[in-house]
């Protein structure tokens, strides 16, 4: 089974809410809710992937020493084995935006389980929770 290697952020904003992106119509798993990131490139690391996929999803900003390396998930899907660092950040330069039509929801933590997202997301919503 292929392992797919995916950088996350938790951004988190002045008031503790946490930034929930909404796959758009069309891509896999569409309509479900999950922490902004990408694919990991080959040869890049986990946090200049997510600094370079933070920019190009929501036009922000944000420098590896903001990072701060929080959790992961490992889950199996039917084709594919996700690997996950997420990542927990409360600096960044800008205000995030839709840039792939996705849509943009800040959610406070407690509040999460009520947004249908990836089986591999769901056990970090638990820990993001009891961190913040």
């Amino acid at each position: 089974m292929k392992t797919v290697l995916v950088s996350a952020a938790a951004l988190i904003d002045i008031d503790g809410r946490v930034l929930l992106t909404q796959r758009p119509q069309g891509k896999p798993m569409a309509g479900l809710w999950e922490f902004p990131g990408g694919k990991i490139e080959p040869g890049e690391t986990p946090e200049a992937a997510l600094i370079r996929e933070l920019h190009e999803e929501l036009g922000i900003e944000t420098w590896e020493s903001c990072l701060a390396p929080l959790t992961f998930a490992s889950h199996s899907y039917s084709d594919f084995h996700l690997l996950m660092p997420l990542f927990a950040c409360r600096k960044w330069g800008g205000t995030p935006v839709s840039r792939e039509g996705q849509t943009l929801k800040w959610v406070r933590p407690n509040e999460m389980r009520a947004y249908p997202m990836p089986e591999a997301d769901v056990p970090l919503i638990s820990i993001l929770r009891d961190w913040l």
